[in-house]
């Protein structure tokens, strides 16, 4: 993407405080300072050092404020709170150009079900039809199998976060990794690349539903994100994997209405883990997961924001004239604010709800422009964002 042609979809204000560090290899970025051992491409954004600043997140997303939150915090801070781009009215969406679909080769695979395992061994691109050498991350199962229920992955969650004066909320889920302990989302839900500000107070819940924390909340250890989202604003590269600590959940404290923090362990002990694909090519069968909850153009709310929800088709690859995204993945779903950085799964096994992460939520589109989105976007996986994910795999946030 061209910097000239580089645009950012919103505007989000204030300071950041002053406990949160900002380590950059991307020397373009105003705030960012050099650190030893951080890839070229890669910014790494440390949130909590002590103890104590694990304590005073923790205090901040108290059970008062995480009910209170359920309802009156804003999703999606990276869009407007309609769900279009900030450039763009939302009966004009910018309607992405002529899509070609690659061949459905891959699809039929996770239509008849086969697990995720069997399916990646497949070493043909579905789209080019030539051999792919991308590296693989296969998906973990939790410790606890009564952690798996139904068909929805209990992987996916909310995050919670401030930036500046504002809390907000987006999608995310977990991914399996080294570490245990990682969560992907977009880049917009941990970084405001307009105001070069990162999000604080990051938590993490999976497995949300109504406003229930069942696996546990997890704190922000440390941001990682592409450089070129970080320095350009440049939404071709709107992902982030974020390392987490071991989670706690809140349990009623010894003297009436106060609560105490209950370890739980690691992210990945609790929900397990999705796998992760780059260079997939398109016409890929993929669900689609987030917490949609902000009304169409038109005025219509199907969502609430509390439920998880998902949609399922084949993808196709795409060049925005927006460009915002000039080259992307599209999938038909009417999805509003709020899904952003829920994850894109391919190769999804159904009795053990995982998958590939191939994608995450990043913009809605009216592509009919009748007031109703009808398409979501994410960003093209490729080899850039399995770096920023093997960084991040490997950052290991100190044990409670």
């Amino acid at each position: 993407m061209s910097s000239r042609a580089r645009r950012i979809t919103a505007t989000l204000g204030g300071l950041v405080a002053a406990c949160v560090t900002l380590t950059s290899a991307f020397a373009g970025s105003a705030a960012a300072t050099p650190m030893d051992g951080v890839p070229n491409g890669i910014t790494s954004i440390t949130l909590t050092r002590s103890s104590a600043d694990m304590r005073r997140i923790a205090e901040y997303w108290s059970p008062a404020r995480l009910k209170q939150a359920m309802d009156n915090v804003p999703a999606s801070p990276g869009m407007k709170n309609d769900g279009s781009p900030a450039s763009a009215s939302p009966t004009s969406a910018a309607t992405p150009g002529s899509a070609t679909a690659g061949t459905a080769t891959a699809a039929a695979a996770s239509a008849t079900g086969e697990s995720a395992a069997t399916a990646m061994a497949v070493e043909t691109d579905a789209a080019t039809g030539k051999k792919n050498s991308a590296p693989v991350v296969k998906p973990t199962l939790p410790k606890k199998r009564a952690a798996i229920s139904g068909n929805s992955p209990v992987t996916v969650g909310k995050v919670f976060f401030r930036i500046g004066a504002k809390d907000y909320w987006c999608s995310a889920s977990s991914v399996a990794s080294s570490n245990r302990n990682l969560v992907a989302t977009a880049g917009h839900c941990a970084y405001d690349a307009k105001t070069g500000s990162q999000a604080e107070y990051w938590i993490f819940i999976p497995g949300y539903d109504k406003g229930n924390t069942p696996y546990g909340i997890y704190i922000g250890h440390s941001l990682n994100l592409h450089e070129d989202f970080v320095g350009r604003g440049d939404y071709d590269y709107d992902y982030a994997f974020v390392t987490v600590h071991d989670g706690f959940r809140w349990k009623p404290g010894k003297t009436s209405g106060s609560y105490e923090m209950e370890s739980v362990g690691s992210l990945e002990d609790n929900v397990g883990g999705q796998g992760l694909a780059t260079n997939r090519g398109a016409g890929l069968s993929a669900l689609a997961f987030g917490y949609p909850a902000a009304p169409h153009p038109d005025g219509s709310r199907p969502y609430n924001g509390q439920q998880l929800k998902s949609c399922r088709g084949l993808t196709i690859k795409v060049k925005a004239p927006t460009r915002l995204v000039e080259q992307g993945v599209a999938l038909a779903c009417p999805f509003t604010n709020g899904a952003s950085g829920g994850p894109w799964l391919i190769f999804y096994d159904n009795k053990n709800s995982v998958g590939y992460l191939n994608g995450v939520n990043s913009f809605a589109w009216d592509v009919n422009t009748d007031r109703k989105y009808d398409r979501i976007s994410s960003p093209y996986f490729i080899a850039s964002t399995y770096a920023v994910y093997h960084w991040a795999a490997t950052q290991q946030a100190p044990r409670s």
